[in-house]
């Protein structure tokens, strides 16, 4: 069996793949920590148009070190730029924004995720530190919602799953996943192989997840840049 740890993406190349899928023009919201990293790496020609809970729209990018206003931070307390028409607002608009799905896109992390795509992410259970934020109403507002994560655990676990034992976030929520070995999409409650890390077979891909991986067709490698 291939080791997955020597050949397995980094967050900075599953962040690139994610941003791919972004169009131009699209309102898209990012989790805190790792989905943040989505925003650097829009395409060339594309401008997505950023959503941060605590009320701000249209951002601009991280201000080099020592030229942080700390008036002007995202949900995850982190300095952000102005741009010409960045909007703020309350934050109870902003929870308007998302709960009348006027998002395109939200893109979080994951402790689990299940074929039919009900997603954990802000609690491990008994015992563990809950993190209740934004991510309830973003799964349900959002008219795509995926997730960046590593395919296992620390230890070794899969985070794709049949069914989560951890407390959920939402519901049949997830539309896509974006690993550090794959591209999976979750349709009719199966998870299906889009694309792979052409040095994983299937065999071991299946192995590290914890529910069959469908194909609806060929399947792709997952080709990204390797100096991220």
């Amino acid at each position: 069996m291939t080791d997955i740890s020597e050949i397995k993406l980094t967050n900075a190349q599953i962040a690139w793949r994610a941003a791919q899928d972004i169009g131009d023009g699209a309102y898209v919201n990012l989790g805190i920590g790792f989905p943040e990293m989505v925003a650097k790496f829009q395409p060339e020609g594309r401008q997505a148009i950023f959503h941060t809970e605590n009320g701000v729209l249209d951002f601009g990018p991280a201000p080099e070190p020592g030229q942080e206003d700390w008036d002007c931070i995202n949900a995850g307390k982190k300095a952000i730029t102005v741009r010409p028409g960045t909007a703020f607002f309350h934050h109870a608009d902003s929870f308007a924004m998302v709960r009348g799905g006027h998002l395109d896109v939200a893109i979080l992390g994951a402790f689990q995720v299940a074929q039919n795509g009900d997603l954990a992410n802000w609690s491990t259970g008994r015992g563990g530190v809950p993190a209740v934020g934004g991510a309830m109403d973003l799964v349900h507002g959002a008219k795509r919602v995926a997730v960046v994560t590593d395919h296992v655990t620390k230890d070794g676990k899969p985070k794709l799953v049949e069914q989560c034992s951890f407390p959920l976030t939402g519901k049949g929520c997830v539309t896509r996943v974006y690993t550090s070995l794959a591209v999976i999409d979750v349709e009719d409650a199966h998870f299906v192989l889009r694309e792979k890390l052409p040095a994983v077979s299937m065999a071991d891909l299946q192995a590290v997840t914890g529910a069959t991986l469908h194909t609806g067709g060929p399947v792709a490698e997952l080709i990204v840049p390797e100096d991220l």
